[in-house]
């Protein structure tokens, strides 16, 4: 398989990693911004799915957020 259409994990890490190798240093600043909005993205997502969990299980409902604002503004007083 060409190295552009695999999608084998195993062989994509060191494709990657060779990539990054070649970038120029006023470029490297671009890519790790590029990862971590991926991992933003990723992170984003997973919390969405649990909160979708959490909703439907009845851990989460309009009451208990209700309440929690309540307990913290209780905390937190406006000035």
């Amino acid at each position: 398989m060409s190295p552009l259409a695999t999608t084998d994990p195993k062989e994509l890490r060191p494709l990657l990693h060779a990539e990054v190798d070649k970038l120029r240093d006023e470029d490297l600043l671009a890519a790790r911004r590029a990862l971590l909005e991926i991992e933003a993205r990723r992170l984003a997502d997973d919390l969405g799915a649990a909160m979708d969990e959490d909703w439907a299980a009845g851990r989460i409902t309009n009451e208990s957020i209700a309440e929690a604002i309540l307990e913290h503004r209780r905390k937190h007083p406006y000035r």
